[in-house]
């Protein structure tokens, strides 16, 4: 089957950026330029960057354009807890909105770190979840579809790491994480109830199985004022 259009963008200039056709720091052309040269609509077109964008691949400058990602300095953050726990131990009411629901070709960037054969699926969800009615974050997930065979919508989009330990008998171990800084965008600012341009924490998430196997890729933008991260040393 083949990928979206969005997604073959998405892996074409992922390989350019990797190859060293745009440097760090470095601004890659304009949108309308590229929807040229791949010949697509500016829509497909943005919906490919901002994958890239999701993925800490490239980054927006307001007014400046869109540029190769500066490498950040990463803090580990110890242990990993469901969002659902982490609503539950802050004593909210943890609740979701599901946006979309999809078995999709996976990107390059999921086949990269869910550790996937290019002919496996994945469910990509996005989700915006809440505490007590208050929308904290805006979530978009990757599983390995394989791995959520049998499980219902509801019990997958509810809470993904309670349905794997009650069905499946599969344990979340262990996560790298990865945390920086970014304005909402006009979209995200209207799930999260927030103003455009607004701060929000943005942090990407591999998540791995007792058994050594990645099994989610997130990434998710938190209002700031509303989330912290905590680290241990």
């Amino acid at each position: 089957m083949t990928s979206p259009v969005y997604i073959q963008i998405h892996n074409q200039i992922k390989q350019d950026v990797e190859n060293g056709k745009w440097r760090v720091g470095e601004r890659i052309p304009a949108e309308r330029e590229l929807a040229e040269l791949f010949n697509v609509s500016r829509m497909t077109l943005r919906q490919a960057i901002q994958t890239l964008v999701d993925d800490g691949i490239l980054e927006r400058h307001v007014g400046s354009g869109t540029f190769v990602a500066n490498r950040k300095v990463q803090e580990k953050m110890s242990g990993v807890t469901s969002f659902t726990d982490l609503m539950l131990a802050a004593g909210k009411v943890p609740s979701s909105k599901t946006i979309s629901y999809h078995l999709m070709t996976p990107s390059q960037s999921e086949i990269e770190r869910l550790q996937l054969d290019g002919s496996k699926k994945v469910l990509r969800m996005e989700r915006i979840r809440y505490g007590s009615n208050v929308p904290i974050c805006y979530e978009v997930t990757a599983v390995p579809a394989d791995l959520i065979e049998g499980f219902s919508k509801e019990e997958v989009t509810t809470s993904l790491y309670k349905a794997l330990e009650e069905k499946a008998g599969l344990h979340p171990r262990r996560a790298i994480q990865t945390v920086s800084a970014m304005s909402a965008s006009e979209k995200i600012a209207e799930y999260l109830h927030v103003k455009r341009g607004e701060a929000l924490l943005r942090l990407r998430q591999i998540s791995y199985l007792q058994d050594g196997r990645p099994f989610e890729y997130t990434h998710t933008q938190y209002v700031g004022d509303r989330f912290e991260f905590v680290l241990e040393k």
